[in-house]
């Protein structure tokens, strides 16, 4: 028997206010749909550029509990929750359109492969089953990092939702299914290997040579996050290169102290093994990487 509409507002208000009390920013959806429910929305593409115009629910997402209880007296509203405001990083886990092979393997699958081919265990975190049968991992995203979403950069059936980007709540309903949590509240931190296959490369408007005393912890950062990003995307064949020239590039940071070795080390061991690389074919390539940049780079060459 259908829900009565007064039961399901107040299903769907208690679903946003939960939701708010984690600290993840919620906006109307039109009841029993994904698409936003703010006058004159449009639904934004899941991964593509979103133009300002289509994002007035990004701006308008909130977690204030008056203002949450106005909105869903209207109507019974789906549940969004904008994931960049709050400070999510959401990995979509989706299945084969209905053109697909009946064989050909999930999200889900192609996840679990990738974990296995890190040498990593599938991250523990807060889960939610979608209305199609996938499935939303939830993470908090690093400080200072702005993350966007993407399609299939981590493995096929893979999408992650950030900044432009938003996710159905947990309680919401659509025609083929509910939104279910799965598992505890706590949303885990994103882990640095996935990171290190996120993050976006940096325009290259500096060169090395501009790396000179004084300059900015940002700049070295950028280094470092984008050598992890280029080595834990390597392709079969050119992983163990990569991995030996991000060393070598970095290296000279560490001479110059401006960046820890160890450091380096474990967030280039992530990226290798990211790759596909074991943990100790990463630590005998990083060795003697770091051992010949860190010699070869003691003195600081000026600005040219």
């Amino acid at each position: 028997m259908t829900q009565p509409t007064g039961n399901r507002r107040e299903a769907l208000l208690a679903a946003a206010l939960t939701a708010a009390e984690r600290g993840w920013h919620v906006f109307p959806l039109r009841p029993g749909t994904k698409r936003p429910a703010l006058h004159g929305e449009r639904a934004c593409p899941g991964t593509g550029p979103c133009l300002d115009g289509h994002r007035k629910w990004e701006e308008r997402a909130t977690t204030d509990p008056d203002r949450i209880r106005a909105a869903w007296s209207r109507a019974p509203f789906n549940v969004g929750i904008a994931t960049g405001p709050s400070g999510l990083l959401v990995i979509d886990l989706d299945v084969p359109k209905d053109n697909s092979s009946t064989d050909a393997p999930d999200g889900a699958a192609t996840f679990r492969a990738l974990c296995e081919r890190a040498g990593r265990a599938a991250p523990d975190t807060y889960r939610t089953g979608t209305a199609s049968g996938g499935a939303h991992l939830y993470f908090t995203a690093p400080p200072g990092v702005r993350l966007a979403n993407t399609a299939g950069t981590i493995a096929p059936l893979v999408d992650t939702r950030a900044w432009g980007g938003y996710v159905v709540a947990a309680g919401s309903t659509t025609p083929t299914g509910a939104y279910e949590a799965l598992c505890g509240p706590v949303a885990a931190p994103l882990p640095f290997w996935l990171q290190c296959i996120l993050q976006p490369a940096s325009k290259r408007s500096q060169t090395p040579s501009m790396a000179v005393a004084g300059q900015s912890r940002r700049y070295t950062d950028v280094a470092l996050a984008e050598e992890c990003r280029n080595v834990a995307s390597a392709q079969i064949g050119e992983r163990e290169a990569k991995l030996f020239r991000a060393a070598r590039a970095l290296g000279r940071f560490v001479a110059w102290g401006d960046l820890p070795r160890h450091v380096v080390e474990e967030a280039l061991q992530a990226g290798g093994e990211a790759a596909g690389l074991s943990a100790s074919e990463c630590r005998s390539t990083l060795r003697s990487a770091l051992d010949w940049s860190i010699a070869h780079n003691q003195t600081r060459r000026a600005t040219a």
